[in-house]
């Protein structure tokens, strides 16, 4: 079984990242995303981030109903900050039958230089990369890289936190059961 592993913080998961998962989960080779949330980005500040446990259940609320998509918390239980390396290695250890992709965005591609051992990474995983706006991919670093046209919307986790701290609507940024869960529990006030 072949598996794309989106990474990301889903601070909160909102619509643009359903779509691109269910988009390659249904118009790839690959027979399951997991969105894999993220503790910590040791590339991004993390005050602003809400409970990872918090996150986590979001994005299960979020694909309740989406059998080829599924929320992983794999990186909860691994050291601090997750690199996307470790992480790699220990899926790969853990379901030695499965295939792992990584699927990421044409921004963070371009930055993968930036990622430890990336080497490693572009040597041993193939990458679905989708297009996003300005970030066009002229060097494959050495991966296996199989280019996307997802549809894109332009959201932003950061917009909706905002939106939620100033009273604002949210409703079609997430969906609705997420939107309820934040309101009830008075996440990003």
């Amino acid at each position: 079984m072949k598996i794309g592993l989106y990474f990301g913080s889903f601070n909160p998961i909102h619509t643009g990242h359903m779509i691109i998962a269910n988009f390659v989960a249904y118009h790839t080779d690959l027979d399951k995303v997991w969105l894999v949330v993220s503790p910590q980005n040791p590339l991004k500040p993390s005050a602003s981030l809400l409970n990872e446990h918090n996150r986590f259940h979001l994005v299960e609320l979020a694909i309740q109903d989406e059998p080829k998509l599924r929320a992983s918390n794999i990186e909860f239980s691994l050291p601090r900050p997750s690199f996307t390396v470790d992480t790699l290695a220990y899926l790969s250890e853990k379901f030695p039958t499965q295939e792992f992709a990584i699927i990421m965005g044409s921004d963070s591609f371009q930055n993968i230089t930036r990622w430890r051992n990336y080497q490693h990474i572009v040597r041993n995983y193939p990458i679905y990369v989708y297009k996003r706006p300005g970030h066009e991919v002229t060097e494959t670093h050495g991966a296996t890289v199989k280019i996307l046209e997802a549809p894109m919307l332009d959201i932003s986790a950061t917009d909706i936190r905002n939106w939620i701290k100033e009273g604002m609507s949210i409703r079609y940024m997430v969906p609705d059961n997420v939107a309820a869960y934040i309101a009830a529990n008075n996440y990003y006030k």
